[in-house]
């Protein structure tokens, strides 16, 4: 994302982890147009220094894009309490925190008020994927603060939210970015969902998404008028999520007299 926008002549403050790991782009784009800035968002206190610093810079900010996650495999049992709480530590608590301080800055530092927000979830945060239960979770909460969020929002304050629902996209997630815990015996057969997700996740090429190809779909929001609150990307995204709608009212349909006369008479 960082390349593109840089190339179409966009001004960026790039926020990682490891700022050396765009020493490349700092060197070939002046600070009027870059500014790369360390932060952890697992470390809250960072996350409005940054903002302060993008201020800084160029004045405002129009676009946040909310990109940061870890994977962590394992199933519901298998998972360490202590992974599953790191892993919500960055794609919950990471990006809700970068969510509220987008709001405050789109609001209240930026004249006119407004801005786009970007929050990247993916199939596995509509719908659950086996082995990677903690993930999904994370995903889900996501998606709920920002279903919120969108429906919170004064329309005056000019904020556009947009929930970006990934599919398998060759990025570093399943490579550098990915723990995978033991597997307990009761899982381990070759049939069971989980050990199949395991065994898809651990192929070079278990991804079949041109990134770049998702980069340039997803800069094309930020120039709607009225962006949807949801945005599947990928078509095994947009079958899964198909499926899961349609499952929901057929279970609604089945059941919906199980609601009749529970009124307190």
């Amino acid at each position: 994302m960082v390349e593109l926008l840089l190339k179409k002549g966009d001004k960026v403050a790039a926020t990682l982890r490891k700022p050396d790991d765009l020493a490349d782009l700092a060197a070939e784009y002046p600070t009027s147009q870059l500014v790369v800035v360390k932060l952890d968002v697992s470390q809250s206190p960072d996350i409005s220094p940054a903002f302060e610093t993008a201020r800084q810079a160029f004045g405002r900010i129009d676009v946040v894009f909310n990109n940061a996650g870890q994977m962590v495999v394992g199933e519901v049992e298998s998972l360490p309490e202590e992974d599953a709480r790191k892993l919500f530590d960055v794609n919950f608590w990471g990006a809700a925190n970068i969510t509220r301080e987008a709001v405050r800055f789109f609001r209240d530092v930026n004249s006119p008020a407004g801005g786009c927000l970007l929050q990247v979830s993916s199939q596995a945060g509509i719908v659950a994927c086996p082995a990677v239960g903690f993930y999904s979770a994370s995903k889900f909460a996501l998606e709920g603060l920002s279903e919120c969020l969108a429906r919170e929002l004064d329309p005056a304050w000019n904020i556009r939210v947009t929930i970006i629902e990934l599919g398998g996209f060759r990025t570093k997630i399943t490579k550098e970015n990915m723990k995978v815990s033991d597997q307990l015996p009761a899982y381990t057969f070759s049939a069971s969902p989980s050990s199949q997700i395991r065994a898809h996740l651990a192929l070079a090429d278990s991804n079949n998404g041109d990134v770049d190809k998702a980069t340039a779909a997803m800069e094309k929001l930020v120039h709607l008028d009225s962006p949807p609150l949801r945005l599947p990307l990928h078509n095994m995204t947009v079958a899964a999520v198909k499926e899961k709608m349609q499952n929901i009212l057929d279970e609604v349909d089945a059941y919906e007299s199980w609601s009749d006369d529970l009124y307190v008479r």
